[in-house]
């Protein structure tokens, strides 16, 4: 007996979460990665999420709306999002088409989001008296 190949995985990597999309998502599906990942926010006390689109050639209008969505979300349970991995056809077609992330950052690759995240998380430097 096979398996269906997962579409998504979240992951806990310190205090944040790295969510991949391994394929793309139809609609129904692509609330069903919001719901998860919103509820894992909560469950893991998460204070930063990246959402890996690298395995993505398309980001239509409802894709990119429920990474908002998402990203809004989850500063809505305090932590912060960064999108990675958003191939280059992808990036012109989005802005050809008017799509665009929002509120939520944007980062090369993996390493780069989750430096941003570290930088965001560390918060202004505290200076003594």
């Amino acid at each position: 007996m096979t398996s269906s190949p997962r579409l998504f995985s979240i992951l806990r990597q310190g205090s944040c979460l790295i969510a991949s999309i391994h394929t793309a998502l139809d609609d129904s599906q692509l609330v069903v990665f919001q719901r998860d990942l919103v509820e894992r926010i909560g469950r893991e006390r998460a204070r930063g999420v990246v959402i890996d689109v690298a395995a993505l050639d398309v980001l239509d209008s409802f894709a990119t709306r429920t990474l908002r969505d998402i990203g809004e979300m989850a500063r809505l349970r305090g932590a912060a999002t960064v999108i990675v991995g958003i191939q280059p056809e992808v990036a012109f077609a989005m802005v050809r088409l008017g799509l665009h992330t929002g509120a939520v950052s944007t980062a090369l690759d993996l390493e780069e989001g989750l430096a941003l995240l570290d930088w965001r998380l560390a918060g202004p430097a505290v200076r003594g008296p």
